[in-house]
């Protein structure tokens, strides 16, 4: 395992350890867990990028979404958010 050094503003530091706190975890297992996220969250996004290159057109969106029935939304859909 590597050791890094970070600088954090106060406020970013002090809601991560409130945070790591009530997973009952380290703070430096609550940043490792955080950044694990976010690198699956851009990987994520760049494999849908590349999928929609590789497969997707708008023609394809375009009879999809025509195929989708014109009803009004069903409850709970309909209430305001």
């Amino acid at each position: 395992m590597n050791a890094i050094t970070i600088h954090l503003p106060e406020s970013v530091h002090g809601q991560a350890r409130l945070l790591a706190e009530t997973d009952e975890t380290s703070i430096d297992n609550f940043i490792a867990s955080a950044v694990s996220e976010k690198i699956a969250a851009r990987r994520t996004a760049a494999w849908l990028k590349e999928q929609a290159r590789r497969h997707g057109s708008r023609e394809k969106l375009i009879e999809i979404l025509n195929a989708v029935p014109d009803v009004p939304p069903a409850p709970p859909d309909t209430s305001a958010a």
